[in-house]
């Protein structure tokens, strides 16, 4: 099954940042990060992108960042290592 999914976080009713991925059977593949260069310097990717992480993790997937989705939040990754799978 391969479903996608898209989390946003919203600053001011606007969204700020976006992520993506896709449910490739045991495996949640994130292809996709954006961040909207006036919320920079928040944290909010580094919100975003762990929530999203984690619900996958928590799905019980194996977490596939493809460049974009390690970028904001390199050093967080590190705690799912026992999950992320190189691409």
């Amino acid at each position: 099954m391969d479903v996608k999914h898209c989390d946003e976080i919203l600053v001011d009713g606007r969204v700020a940042g976006l992520t993506a991925h896709r449910d490739c059977d045991d495996q949640g593949v994130f292809r996709h990060t954006g961040f909207d260069d006036a919320s920079t310097g928040q944290g909010l990717a580094s919100i975003l992108v762990q929530q999203a992480l984690s619900d996958v993790r928590t799905a019980g997937k194996l977490i596939v960042p493809f460049a974009d989705i390690t970028d904001p939040v390199a050093p967080e990754i590190l705690r799912w290592l026992d999950t992320v799978v190189p691409p």
